[in-house]
């Protein structure tokens, strides 16, 4: 005798849920990874494009209020660009002054942060990420230099 497991279509709904098994939590609540992150440093890199017309010491104090905001722990690595044509024209503006910088800050001040940055009208553009490696090919090691140039000096005895 064969009994029917499939369930009736049309009464489908009507049926009762198949209970879910309890979720064990610890005592005292849940745990939630993120509260405990929030309290560590990470690196971050922001690139920031000032109004040309800016001179370099009026650049410099104010990228020291901006990271201030910030409560930066450890080591800033600040390099200046300079001044430099856009891309593009943003507004009346066809040039702007470079600015990146590098460096560790806890998450709790970066709202602040952005928000001085967008009120202050000598910043054009600035870009705020998460660093987490370096663009570019990795530094060859001395073995793998000797092989490449092995191999440009053999390219250049085929062309004889």
């Amino acid at each position: 005798m064969a009994v029917n497991i499939v369930p009736d279509p049309e009464n489908f709904l009507m049926e009762a849920p198949i209970p879910l098994p309890l979720l064990r939590q610890p005592e005292g609540g849940g745990y939630v990874q993120r509260e405990d992150c929030q309290d560590m440093p990470r690196p971050y890199e922001a690139v920031y494009i000032f109004d040309s017309t800016l001179e370099d010491s009026a650049v410099t104090e104010k990228l020291d209020r901006f990271h201030q905001l910030l409560g930066t722990t450890g080591e800033m690595k600040i390099d200046h660009w300079g001044r430099r044509q856009l891309a593009y024209p943003i507004g009346t503006k066809e040039n702007g002054y470079y600015v990146i910088a590098r460096f560790d800050a806890e998450a709790a001040g970066i709202p602040e942060y952005e928000r001085a940055l967008k009120l202050d009208e000598s910043v054009v553009r600035y870009l705020l990420s998460i660093f987490e490696n370096e663009v570019g090919a990795p530094p060859m090691t001395e073995e793998e230099l000797a092989l490449a140039k092995k191999r440009g000096d053999d390219d250049d005895d085929d062309e004889e």
